[in-house]
């Protein structure tokens, strides 16, 4: 019964990460990463490998408006809390990205 309730308490936190950019941008196809919300595209034109969950992040508020300012207020501190734990996630992965940032440079942000 203990094991279950272990198991049960890891889940939100494993649901939280999987919507990381981290995940997102760890091992892209092509070098290249779809950052959207909403149908909303990114003005970003690339982020670079490290810390590439936060930048993934930061692109998603820097975007089309909103015709509803309401929707990104509200928003904000869920925003904020993925963010850092994908700063913790991306410290992690420091010694991956950091390699792949320098054999192939940033990735590459399609629209």
């Amino acid at each position: 019964m203990r094991q279950t309730i272990n198991y049960l308490s890891l889940l939100p936190l494993v649901l939280v990460l999987t919507g990381c950019g981290t995940f997102q941008t760890l091992a892209p196809e092509k070098g290249k990463v779809k950052i959207s919300y909403n149908d909303k595209k990114s003005y970003c034109q690339s982020i670079p490998r490290i810390y590439s969950g936060v930048a993934h992040n930061f692109c998603l508020m820097y975007g089309e408006p909103s015709k509803t300012s309401y929707t990104a207020a509200a928003d904000l501190p869920v925003w904020a809390i993925d963010t850092m734990l994908c700063a913790v996630t991306d410290t992690l992965a420091l010694p991956y990205t950091v390699t792949r940032q320098i054999k192939d440079g940033p990735l590459k942000v399609v629209r």
